[in-house]
């Protein structure tokens, strides 16, 4: 049976109102203000339906849902698509990657 390679990593931009977040901001505390809040998440759809679905509170994270403003395709695109266990992978990197960067990172 051949693997479909239909997931995507995805990054959303969160508005700076975030960092009001305790929680958020406790997870974060090496974030660069110089650098923006995102979301990374791994989707089995579009990475432009799941931010809408997201955006309707639909299996939404609470961060996307309240501060998520838009899509950052430039930090993605690259890798997708990609089989399920390679997504489940690269969230993950690529979160750590971020934050380690300076981003706030939230990664569900």
């Amino acid at each position: 049976m051949e693997t479909r390679n239909h997931h995507h990593v995805y990054v959303v931009l969160l508005s700076s109102d975030v960092l009001y977040e305790a929680k958020f901001r406790k997870c974060n505390p090496d974030h660069d203000p110089a650098k923006p809040c995102v979301y990374v998440g791994m989707t089995g759809l579009n990475p432009d339906d799941r931010f809408d679905k997201h955006k309707a509170g639909i299996r939404s994270n609470r961060f996307v849902k309240r501060y998520g403003q838009r899509l950052l395709p430039e930090l993605y695109e690259c890798y997708n698509p990609m089989p399920y266990e390679a997504a489940r992978e690269m969230e993950v990197e690529l979160a750590i990657a971020l934050r380690e960067a300076g981003y706030g990172v939230w990664q569900a």
